[in-house]
C-alpha cells in the first residue's frame, strides 16, 4: 500500500482538486471496479464517512419519509439526519437495540409515511457491541416500509466475505431496502468511505445528486492508489489469514481480561474493548498510569457516553503481539484498584455504573479523615435551631417550611406519583461535631424537559395528552420542586471541607444505588468553580438553570423611596406599566382562605403552570392550597379589579402571590396565580410583583427570593439576577439525546 501510494503521487501528484462528477484521476475506476468486486453490489466512493453520510441520506431521505435513530448511531449519522428537519422530515430516536420501541415507531409512523428509516451501526465505536442485523432484516420484512441505514465502518476488513464488514456478513446480499456504509481508512488502511446500494433509481440519485459527493474534491492520488492495493488484498485469501490473525489476538486478549476481576463491559468477537471506570476522575487517573508504563488508550467520556460510563476504550489491530497485549494486561491489573483507591470509589460502583453482576470489593471505601454523617428522612429528626442557622433563611427550606412540604408530599398512595415525595436530610460533621456540610434531597418523579426548550415542552406536552408520564423520571435532586435557592451549605472556613463534599457525594451515591432514580441532580448553585471541580470529577455534568432574582434593598419609607434605589430604565418602565395601573386594583392579603376561595386560587395557579412551559413541571396538588391556608408563615398577596365582580356582585381576584415568610428575614413569593383575560390591559404580573416588594417592606423583611425565570421583568423592579447551574448524573443520555433531535422538528 505505501509502495502504491508513493507510486501514484510521483506519477499523479499530489492532488486532484476537481469534483470526480466532472473529471476523476484514472485510478478511480480501478477502485471502483475492485470495490464492486468486493461487495458484489453497486457502489460509491465518497471522501470520507461523514462527508457521506451529509451526501447519502439527505438524497436518500425524501419529504415524505419519516426516521428513527438509534440512541447510540455514531455522530456523523445523526448530524447528517438533522439536516433534514429544514425539509420538515421527523426524526424519532429509540433507546439502544430496542427492537420492540423500533416496531412501536413503526405502527405509529406508518399510516402517514412512505418509508420509516431506522439509522444504526453494524458495530458500535465505543463498547464493540453490535446491532441485530437478522432481528431487523425479518422486522423489514414484516413491516415493508421499513427501510434500514447502517453504518459498519467499525465493522470493515476484520468481518465478512473479502472483508466487507460485519453487517454483510450477516446477511450476505444487500436488499433494495438497505444502505450500507463501509471505510476505506481505519481497517481497511487508506482513505476515504464506500456506500453500497442496490436500488438502481436510489443508486443514480446520490451519484448525481448528493451534495458533497458532488462538489467536493475527490480522494487524492495516493488515497486512491493504496485504497486499490487494500482492495487487492481483500480480494485475495490473504484477507482470511489476517482475520484469522486478529481472531487469535481477539481470544487471547478476552481469555486473559477473563481471569481478572477488570470490569470488561461488552465480551464480544470485536477488536474493540472497554473497561468500566465509571467517574471520569477515575478514567483520567487510569489512562494517565497506563500512559506512563507506555500503553496509550483511549478514555471514552461524555457525551460519547453517560458520564458515570466512562471507560478506557482499547482497540487491537494484527500488529500488536500477543506479549504486548499481556503487558497491558498486566499493567491495568495492577493500576485499575490504584486508580479506584486514588478518587476514592470501588469496584462494586463501577460495576454498579454498568448494571454489571456486583463482585466482592478488594477496595475499601475510604473513611475521609473521621467525618461522621447523620442522614434522616424527616426534618422532625433534625435539630430545628441548628437547621435554621446552616440552611433557613432562603425561600421555603428552614425548618418550619420542610415540615410543611413533608406533610403535604408524604408519600400518601392516594396521591398521583408526581406528588409522592421521599426526603433525605444530610448532615456532615467533622471528629469535634461541627457541620461542615448540609443539604436535603428529595425524591420525586420529573418531567425530563423541565429545563428543556420550549419548543420541546411543546411536542412532549401533545403527546401527554394521552400519555401523562411520557418521558418522565424519578429524580434524587438536592432540594425540592417547590423550593430554589442554596440547598447545599458548606462551611469553606473549614480545613477539610472538600473532604467532606466528598463525604456527602458518597452519601448521595449510596441514596442513588439504594432508590436507583433516572437522574442525580444538584441544582442552583452560582459560579463556584472549586465546587464545580468536585461535581465534575465526580461524575456530574454541568448545565445552565433559568436565572434566579433576589432583592435585598428595601430599606425605604415611601414610593419614592422605593424609586431612588432602582436605574432610571426601570423608574421610566415603573411611571409607564406599573403605577398608573395600581388604581385599578384592591389588594388584600388573605391569611386563610375559604374552600370556594382556595379553588378559586388553584385554578390561577394552574393557569400559570400550563403557560410557564420554560420551567416545565407536573402542576400540584390542590391539597398543598390548602395547607398554606392553614399555616401561619403563608399568606396569600392577591390582586382584585375593582372593575369586575363575579355573578354574586363580589370583587373577583385576577392574580395571587403564595408567600412564605422565613424566619422573619426572607419573603419568598413562591407561586403565581393569574387570570390572563386581564393580564394584557392590566399588567397584572408586573403588578403583582411590586405589591409584593410593597408587602415585604411593611414586614421589614431583609430580602425577597423571587425564585426563577421571568427574570427580564423582576431585574425591572429592581432584583440582582444570578445566573445558576446545575450538576446532574444521569442514567443514560437517550432524554438528552432524544430532546435534542426533538429541539428543532
Amino acid at each position: 500500500m505505501k509502495k502504491a501510494a508513493i507510486e501514484a503521487i510521483l506519477k499523479y501528484g499530489t492532488q486532484f482538486p476537481l469534483s470526480k462528477t466532472y473529471i476523476s484521476n484514472p485510478l478511480y475506476r480501478s477502485l471502483e471496479e475492485k470495490v464492486t468486486n468486493m461487495y458484489g453490489a453497486p457502489i460509491i466512493i465518497t471522501k470520507n464517512s461523514t462527508l457521506g453520510h451529509l451526501g447519502v441520506i439527505p438524497s436518500a431521505v425524501e419529504d415524505t419519509d419519516a426516521i428513527v435513530l438509534d440512541h447510540q448511531v455514531h455522530w456523523s449519522v445523526q448530524s447528517a439526519a438533522k439536516v433534514l428537519k429544514t425539509r420538515s422530515v421527523p426524526i424519532e430516536m429509540i433507546r439502544h437495540n430496542r427492537l420492540d420501541m423500533l416496531e412501536d415507531k413503526l405502527k405509529s409512523l406508518s399510516s402517514k409515511h412512505k418509508r420509516i428509516w431506522y439509522m444504526a451501526d453494524g458495530v458500535y465505536s465505543m463498547y464493540g457491541d453490535v446491532s441485530p442485523v437478522t432481528e431487523l432484516l425479518s422486522l423489514s420484512q414484516k413491516y415493508p416500509q421499513l427501510h434500514i441505514y447502517f453504518d459498519d465502518v467499525h465493522g470493515m476488513s476484520w468481518a465478512g466475505k473479502n472483508g466487507t464488514g460485519y453487517v454483510l456478513e450477516q446477511i450476505k446480499e444487500i436488499p433494495e431496502n438497505i444502505l450500507l456504509f463501509g471505510t476505506l481508512s481505519k481497517t481497511f488502511g487508506a482513505s476515504g468511505a464506500v456506500l453500497i446500494c442496490t436500488h438502481k433509481g436510489r443508486y443514480e440519485k446520490i451519484k448525481n445528486f448528493g451534495g458533497p459527493l458532488t462538489f467536493s474534491a475527490q480522494l487524492e492520488p495516493a488515497s486512491v492508489a493504496a485504497a486499490i492495493a487494500s482492495a487487492e488484498i481483500h480480494l485475495s485469501p490473504e484477507i482470511y489469514e489476517m482475520q484469522d490473525e486478529l481472531q487469535d489476538l481477539i481470544a487471547y486478549f478476552n481469555d486473559h481480561l477473563e481471569q481478572t476481576e477488570l470490569p470488561l463491559i461488552m465480551n464480544n468477537k470485536s477488536p474493540v474493548f472497554y473497561i468500566g471506570t465509571g467517574m471520569p476522575i477515575t478514567g483520567y487517573n487510569f489512562v494517565n498510569r497506563l500512559m506512563k508504563e507506555g500503553f496509550f488508550v483511549n478514555l471514552g467520556i461524555f457525551p460519547a457516553v453517560p458520564v458515570k460510563n466512562t471507560g478506557v476504550r482499547i482497540t487491537i489491530s494484527r500488529h500488536n503481539r500477543k506479549k504486548e497485549i499481556k503487558s497491558l494486561v498486566e499493567a491495568m491489573v495492577y493500576h485499575y484498584p490504584k486508580a479506584l483507591q486514588d478518587s476514592q470509589t470501588n469496584i462494586n460502583k463501577v460495576r454498579a455504573a454498568f448494571q454489571l453482576p456486583i463482585t466482592e470489593a478488594r477496595n475499601k471505601e475510604i473513611d475521609p479523615d473521621g467525618f461522621h454523617t447523620v442522614n434522616e428522612q424527616s426534618i422532625l429528626n433534625i435539630d430545628r435551631t441548628q437547621w435554621n442557622t446552616l440552611m433557613g433563611k432562603r425561600s421555603v427550606f428552614d425548618w418550619d417550611g420542610l415540615h410543611f412540604l413533608e406533610n403535604i408530599f408524604n408519600g400518601n398512595q392516594n396521591q398521583k406519583k408526581e406528588h409522592q415525595w421521599n426526603f433525605h436530610y444530610i448532615v456532615v460533621y467533622d471528629q469535634k461535631h461541627l457541620p461542615v456540610v448540609a443539604t436535603f434531597l428529595t425524591y420525586s418523579l420529573w418531567k425530563e424537559d423541565m429545563l428543556a426548550p420550549v419548543s420541546v415542552s411543546e411536542q412532549l406536552e401533545e403527546i401527554r395528552i394521552k400519555d401523562p408520564y411520557h418521558l418522565t423520571t424519578l429524580v434524587l435532586a438536592t432540594g425540592s420542586l417547590f423550593t430554589e435557592g442554596e440547598h447545599l451549605f458548606v462551611d469553606k472556613s473549614h480545613p477539610q471541607w472538600k473532604q467532606a463534599v466528598k463525604t456527602l457525594l458518597h452519601k448521595i451515591d449510596e441514596l442513588e444505588h439504594q432508590l436507583n432514580p433516572g437522574m442525580v441532580v444538584l441544582r442552583d448553585f452560582e459560579k463556584d468553580p472549586e465546587l464545580e471541580n468536585l461535581f465534575l470529577n465526580q461524575g456530574f455534568i454541568g448545565m445552565a438553570m433559568p436565572d434566579s432574582c433576589y432583592t435585598s434593598n428595601l430599606d425605604w419609607k415611601d414610593t419614592e423611596g422605593y424609586l431612588n434605589q432602582l436605574s432610571s430604565r426601570s423608574r421610566r418602565h415603573f411611571r409607564k406599566d406599573i403605577q398608573p395601573f395600581e388604581q385599578f386594583f384592591d389588594v388584600y392579603v388573605h391569611q386563610t382562605l375559604a374552600h370556594k376561595k382556595i379553588d378559586i386560587f388553584y385554578q390561577l395557579y394552574l393557569n400559570v403552570n400550563k403557560n410557564n412551559i420554560a420551567l416545565n413541571m407536573f402542576p400540584f396538588p390542590k391539597s398543598l392550597f390548602q395547607g398554606m391556608a392553614d399555616h401561619p408563615k403563608w399568606e396569600f398577596l392577591t390582586l382584585y379589579l375593582n372593575q369586575v365582580v363575579d355573578s354574586n356582585d363580589l370583587p373577583t381576584p385576577v392574580g395571587v402571590m403564595f408567600c412564605y415568610k422565613n424566619l422573619k428575614e426572607t419573603y419568598t413569593p413562591a407561586f403565581i396565580g393569574i387570570d390572563y383575560r386581564y393580564t394584557e390591559k392590566y399588567h397584572i404580573y408586573r403588578q403583582l410583583l411590586y405589591q409584593t416588594i410593597k408587602r415585604a417592606n411593611q414586614l421589614n423583611f431583609n430580602r425577597i427570593d423571587f425564585g426563577m425565570t421571568a427574570a427580564f421583568e423582576k431585574r425591572k423592579v429592581g432584583a440582582t439576577v444570578i445566573h445558576k447551574k446545575a450538576y446532574i448524573q444521569a442514567r443514560d443520555n437517550y432524554s438528552m439525546e432524544l430532546m435534542g433531535v426533538m429541539e428543532s422538528n
